[in-house]
């Protein structure tokens, strides 16, 4: 796991944003627990506190629960939310993409051909 002080992202965010990406695209199997809060927060040399709070979002969130004494273990994913969570990230990164073609003058035409492109390579 991967963390960074210069994002401008608190780190529990951070972890957060990578579990969540790892649980929703099946790296986590249901009932496989995650690593432990001390273990983690070791690991990355961050405070036990901040892995807590990273925990408790994605609990929060349904992803996770939390078994006293053994830690956060996976929640079944409701196979509709996955498909949900999935569109959501392709709209957020679309907007991204928009918004950088803004910046770079493109039109319209130009970004949807540049889609097209991109998807008939995919296709390849």
């Amino acid at each position: 796991m991967k963390i960074s002080q210069n994002l401008g992202i608190p780190i529990y965010q951070q972890i957060a944003e990578q579990f969540r990406s790892d649980i929703l695209e099946g790296k986590f199997a249901q009932g496989e627990y995650l690593p432990s809060i001390r273990g983690l927060a070791k690991d990355l040399k961050i405070s036990v506190i901040t892995t807590m709070k990273a925990y408790e979002q994605l609990e929060s969130e349904g992803l996770v629960t939390a078994v006293q004494g053994k830690g956060y273990y996976v929640n079944a994913q409701d196979g509709e939310m996955l498909i949900e969570q999935h569109r959501r990230k392709v709209e957020d990164a679309l907007l991204e993409a928009i918004k950088y073609a803004r910046i770079a003058g493109m039109q319209d035409k130009e970004l949807t051909e540049t889609l097209q492109t991109l998807l008939q390579l995919e296709e390849d």
